[in-house]
This record gives C-alpha cells, sequence and structure tokens, in this order.
C-alpha cells in the first residue's frame, strides 16, 4: 500500500522530516527557515505545544522549533500557532534523534527543552526514552557555548536518570533550575502535562544545564 504524504494545509507551522529533505535540502539553515537570524530553541517532544504557544508571544526575539513524534499531537500544536500567525515558532513531526543527527549545524541553539519526556514505565521498554547519553551527546553537539538545557518530569525515578546523566556529563554545568511559582491562569504553565499534574498535586522535579564553553 503507497504512503499518503502527510496534509499541507497547516504549513510551514508543521513539516515532517521529509518536508526538510525536499524543501531544504535536508538542513535546518535557521536564517532561511525562519527568515531571520535571531537565536534559536528547541522543544523536544512538545506535545499540544503550550510552551511554544507561550513562549513564541512572550518571547518574539527568539524562535522556537518543537519537535514531536505524534503528528495528530503536533498537528494540534501547529494549528494553535497557526490561528495565532506566530511567525517564530513552528513543530516538525518526526524521530527528533534524526534531526537532531543530521539536520541541524553544530553550536547553532541556544536552548533545548525537554519537558515531561515519556517515562516508558516497563522495563523493556525503557530503552526507548529519550534521555540516553547519546541523546544528551547529540544536545552538546548543537547547542552554542553557554546554552542551556531544560528539563522537568513528574517522574521521580526518571529525573534521577536525567540528572546521573547530567551532572556528570564533561561538557554540561549544572544550574540552578527555576523555583515553582502559583499560576496566575489556566495557560500560566510551562506545559499541558505540568497544569494537569500540579493540579494533582503532584511534584515537578526541574533541572537545568549549561553548555560549556568549547
Amino acid at each position: 500500500m503507497q504512503k499518503m504524504p502527510p496534509p499541507t494545509d497547516l504549513k510551514p507551522y508543521f513539516l515532517v522530516l521529509e518536508d526538510i529533505d525536499q524543501e531544504y535540502g535536508g538542513k535546518l539553515d535557521w536564517p532561511v527557515f525562519f527568515g531571520n537570524d535571531h537565536e534559536v530553541e528547541l522543544d523536544v517532544g512538545c506535545g499540544r505545544g503550550l510552551f511554544l504557544f507561550r513562549a513564541s508571544e512572550t518571547r518574539p526575539g527568539t524562535n522556537f522549533l518543537g519537535m514531536e513524534i505524534d503528528y495528530r499531537e503536533g498537528r494540534r500544536s501547529a494549528r494553535r500557532l497557526q490561528k495565532q500567525e506566530r511567525q517564530n515558532a513552528r513543530v516538525l513531526g518526526g524521530d527528533a534523534n534524526v534531526a537532531l543527527d543530521r539536520m541541524i549545524e553544530p553550536h547553532s541553539v541556544s536552548a533545548i527543552h525537554v519537558y515531561f519526556p515519556d517515562p516508558w514505565w516497563k522495563k523493556r521498554h525503557r530503552r526507548r526514552r529519550i534521555f540516553t547519553d547519546e541523546f544528551v551527546g547529540r544536545c552538546a553537539r548543537l547547542l552554542k557555548p553557554g546554552g542551556y538545557l531544560h528539563s522537568w518530569t513528574d517522574v521521580e525515578e526518571y529525573f534521577g536518570v536525567i540528572s546521573g546523566i547530567m551532572d556528570h556529563h564533561e561538557l554540561f554545568t549544572k544550574e540552578e533550575p527555576p523555583a515553582e511559582v502559583l499560576p496566575e491562569h489556566d495557560m500560566d504553565y510551562q506545559t499541558s502535562f505540568e497544569r494537569k499534574k500540579r493540579k494533582d498535586g503532584w511534584e515537578i522535579f526541574r533541572g537545568l544545564w549549561q553548555r560549556k564553553a568549547l
């Protein structure tokens, strides 16, 4: 059965890896992709896109690219951006590791955000977790010196894994994460998942690490 191409109604707010290959020569050249030379931040596993939506509004001088393997969620996120005509935010559908490996120039990203990554609860599935030594190596290669990696989760065990990798990595320095603040309204959360968990009384574990100088 022939694979159908993804819908194009949300372009350029929602693109897939094949679009980058076909329309951009397989490379995310940021000034070409966004049409300006502003700083770029990545949101790996952007889900429904609350972070992208809020950050693109409050920080119009920064470009944001969300990455989401679930096309349905990615398109939902992109649709919100399209309605507000947020020119500084996009969503890329597909495996983020593929994009990080071959589509992005080294030291061209100012920050990487990984919020509430799938914990893959079953032990036999944990190899699918995004946070591995290889993933952190990709982040170190793409981040500019002085850039930041942010990661939050409600799973204490997974945060221990993340911290164990990050705190001892030779190219990162552990920094003080942002303190929890009371939201002023229902959109005043980092992600929709954070909103759900905090309303249910869950503790949120926050991590922040800075890329060392070359």
